[in-house]
């Protein structure tokens, strides 16, 4: 019997047979909507102004800490709050999505998300300031599971596959952005404002897309008879956050011993967390995580590539940054600008890979991480007398953008593609959060190689050379994610 597939309309709603050996469709079921490319500009701009403001606030540190008298340790929870928060809690904001309905999640997320950042602009004091970050990332850990739940239920078929693009775009682009963004505000001192505009940007652009949601949102009521599992969330928000924690704070604060313990007790718990998740099943409960999601055709290897396609993307451009910053003496603007050109092959990439020929589709992961192994590597080599960037490593990093956009987006669009709209929340909670995950262990496990290779500031060829460290052990971690890539084509072709 053939797979369905659907050709492209509002909503892909008309079956078609696949062709042989293509992906199985996930079952259809999608809601209509009037506006389907609105609707999708409306929430992929809430899940750009979440994954921006994990960089924007980086480059205003100096000016926080300068107008605040903040000490280095209340900096990193100010910068790391926000992404401690945000990871801590995207599974707990899938569930609430499913049982009281994504709509309504992503506007409240939303309009905490911007009340926060408002909040933050104006903060009087250090104190203040993180805990109005803990509360931002409270709000999009809310906000960004309905996203990727809202584009399941109203998108099939290819119009699913381009949404899924363009949300790989948004992903990739918003840490750049970020960066470029968080320079021009902070340069520009806008009425003597200094860093409060890199909150401030977001409050307008909330309040706009808050007056779109409740014209375009879908009507999409929750499932008020799902159970809520309170003991694996309770477990589950602890494994993440003893595991986030000590990544985000470990190299600041010298790698404390309370650290390693968060790590270890980390692992014990994630390994509870399984327990109990299944003893909650064979109880005839509602676990967080149905063992029906996690045994979705090709999911866990794909979370797997996913988990190290961003690790190595993350932290490569924090230490590309570092590196230009410190070592090359480039401005926060000048930065941004020269780490666009990965982030635009990123997008690029994301968003036209399926014009490549369709026998190429299946083995795109496995040949752009093995192809981004030693192309960080050969970027690290042309960097590591500290000379200026350039055109070639420039060039270079607009390919290593498209060689990652090639093997994220078909290896994120297959692994959700066998996925039942039904369960959508929480595969978007589950995927989402593997993404935020490698992120933060990204900026953590190269931001330490970088920075234990060179005390910064430091003359531009030592630095170099800690770049050429760095992108060696990003290429590492790259033959690791084509090992994951490989076993999903292996599942999916079972």
């Amino acid at each position: 019997m053939t797979d369905l597939q659907t050709r492209r309309g509002p909503t892909g709603a008309v079956p078609t047979a696949a062709p042989a050996g293509a992906p199985a469709a996930a079952p259809t079921g999608a809601v209509p909507v009037a506006r389907p490319r609105l609707l999708l500009a409306l929430v992929l701009c809430g899940q750009f102004m979440a994954v921006l403001d994990t960089a924007i606030v980086n480059v205003a540190v100096p000016t926080i800490r300068t107008d605040l008298g903040a000490s280095g340790a209340a900096l990193q929870f100010v910068v790391a709050g926000y992404t401690v928060a945000y990871a801590v809690l995207l599974i707990t904001g899938a569930r609430l999505g499913a049982r009281y309905g994504y709509s309504r999640l992503f506007q409240t997320g939303l309009a905490s998300f911007t009340a926060a950042s408002l909040a933050c602009g104006l903060a009087p004091a250090t104190g203040w300031l993180i805990a109005f970050r803990l509360l931002q990332g409270a709000g999009a850990a809310l906000m960004v599971p309905q996203v990727m739940s809202l584009v399941q239920r109203t998108f099939t078929g290819p119009a699913r596959t381009r949404a899924l693009g363009l949300y790989s775009a948004v992903l990739a682009g918003g840490l750049a952005a970020g960066q470029v963004l968080g320079g021009v505000l902070v340069s520009a001192d806008l009425f003597g404002s200094g860093w409060r505009p890199v909150f401030l940007v977001n409050v307008p652009i909330g309040l706009l897309l808050l007056a779109a949601g409740a014209r375009l949102l879908p009507d999409l009521p929750g499932d008020r008879e799902r159970g809520f599992d309170v003991p694996g969330l309770v477990v589950l928000a602890a494994a993440i956050g003893m595991l986030v924690v000590p990544l985000v704070l470990g190299h600041e604060l010298g790698w404390p011993a309370w650290g390693w313990m968060l790590l270890c007790a980390s692992a014990l718990l994630f390994a509870l967390f399984a327990v109990v998740e299944r003893r909650i099943a064979r109880r005839g409960g509602q676990p967080l995580i149905s063992g029906r999601v996690l045994g979705a055709v090709g999911l866990l290897p794909a979370l797997g590539g996913l988990f190290m396609i961003m690790l190595a993307y993350a932290g490569f451009m924090l230490a590309f940054a570092l590196h230009q910053q410190s070592g090359l003496s480039y401005s926060a603007l000048h930065a941004g600008l020269c780490s666009a050109p990965i982030a635009v092959g990123f997008g690029l990439a994301s968003l036209n890979w399926q014009r490549l020929p369709r026998r190429l589709h299946g083995v795109l992961p496995i040949l752009g991480t093995g192809l981004l192994a030693p192309g960080y590597a050969l970027l690290g080599l042309l960097l590591r007398d500290g000379t200026d960037v350039g055109a070639a490593p420039l060039l270079l990093t607009v390919a290593l953008g498209l060689v990652a956009g090639c093997a994220y987006a078909p290896l994120f669009a297959r692994a959700l593609g066998r996925v039942a709209p039904a369960d959508a929340a929480d595969a978007s909670g589950v995927m989402v959060t593997a993404i935020q995950l490698g992120q933060v262990a990204g900026v953590a496990l190269l931001g330490t190689v970088f920075l234990g290779s060179v005390d910064l500031p430091a003359p531009a060829r030592d630095s170099g050379h800690a770049l050429l460290v760095t992108t060696v052990v990003a290429g590492t971690g790259m033959v690791i994610g084509a090992v994951f890539a490989a076993r999903v084509r292996r599942a999916v072709a079972g």
